[in-house]
């Protein structure tokens, strides 16, 4: 199959890309999301769609999206930030194109782009572990992506890893995302500036006029011109993100795990304390073949590459009602 389309469905954006066979993006389009609407969501894919096939032959379409999606890769059974339940989200988009749709989890779309063409384009089982406001990640077994029994698997960020710790929105306690995250970031920089520690003063005067202001960027670029207090921050979040990546490992056995993601783009700042507590915490760890890891190549677009690439492929396990 020739050229494909990705589209990466957000809270906020729809981004739209035509994708060679080789994972490169040769036209891309971006809408907002009328996240309140999901017929107009359908409505906005198929316009981004329509203007990217006036110039290219497409020959399907693979669309990501932040939720959970069934195993037949249709129906968005439910997702967090945009109005979605039992959202059939390939047949619309396909009765309103004519062309045929695989719908993926965001995350699993991500993963499945940077094991085909990015930092695991070399090894057969990898793990992303995207690293932002909050966890997510995909799962590759054996050159498959892994999407378990229903087409939820691999919700890594709600892996208990405090019981009876911080409430997450899931609804659980202790959740990875809560530690290991940009959100995690930014409220213990707040706890800090808010209990008066000098070492606060540099970050608190970045947004001395917006109290609600301070995000994971901000912390990221004070730490990389040498703030000891964001370095501390990241150092902490790194950690959690090792610990938790020991915990998958040990269950998954993979070759790499990428790590990806907006907290990410703090490159060794997080990952050598990431590497740190990956090797203190990985059971039997002088024992055993250790995964290495490594930091996404694709970025942002890993998603909208993935997507695309999954579009040129079967959809294997699809359930069927027994009759």
């Amino acid at each position: 199959m020739g050229l494909t389309i990705g589209v990466d469905i957000g809270g906020t954006k729809i981004a739209a890309g035509v994708v060679d066979e080789a994972g490169k993006i040769i036209a891309h389009q971006k809408h907002e999301t009328p996240a309140t609407d999901p017929s107009l969501i359908a409505d906005s894919v198929a316009e981004l769609v329509r203007g990217l096939r006036q110039q290219h032959d497409v020959q399907a379409i693979g669309i990501g999206a932040a939720g959970f999606v069934d195993k037949k890769r249709s129906t968005v059974l439910f997702a967090p930030n945009i109005s979605w339940v039992d959202e059939p989200l390939g047949e619309r988009v396909q009765a309103l194109l004519d062309l045929p749709v695989v719908v993926e989890n965001d995350a699993n779309a991500a993963a499945w782009g940077e094991f085909r063409f990015g930092a695991g384009e070399d090894v057969d089982d990898l793990v992303l572990v995207t690293v932002g406001t909050g966890i997510g990640g995909g799962i590759i077994v054996d050159s498959e992506l892994y999407r378990g029994s229903h087409g939820v698997a691999a919700e890594i960020g709600h892996m208990r890893v405090v019981p009876a710790g911080i409430k997450c929105g899931c609804g659980q306690y202790g959740c990875w995302e809560q530690y290991g995250s940009g959100r995690a970031l930014v409220r213990e920089a707040e706890d800090r500036i808010k209990a008066g520690l000098a070492e606060s003063a540099s970050l608190a005067a970045l947004f001395a006029d917006d109290p609600d202001g301070l995000t994971g960027q901000m912390i990221t670029a004070h730490a990389q011109d040498g703030d000891p207090m964001s370095l501390d921050l990241l150092a902490d979040v790194g950690r959690w993100v090792g610990e938790g990546i020991a915990s998958l490992v040990a269950i998954l056995d993979p070759v790499v795990v990428a790590i990806g993601g907006g907290v990410a783009a703090a490159g060794d700042l997080l990952l050598q304390p990431a590497r740190e507590g990956f090797l203190r915490t990985l059971p039997a760890g002088t024992n055993r073949p250790v995964a290495e890891l490594r930091l996404a190549t694709l970025g942002n677009e890993a998603g909208m590459i993935g997507a695309a690439d999954l579009a040129r492929r079967p959809v294997r396990g699809a359930v069927t009602p027994h009759g």
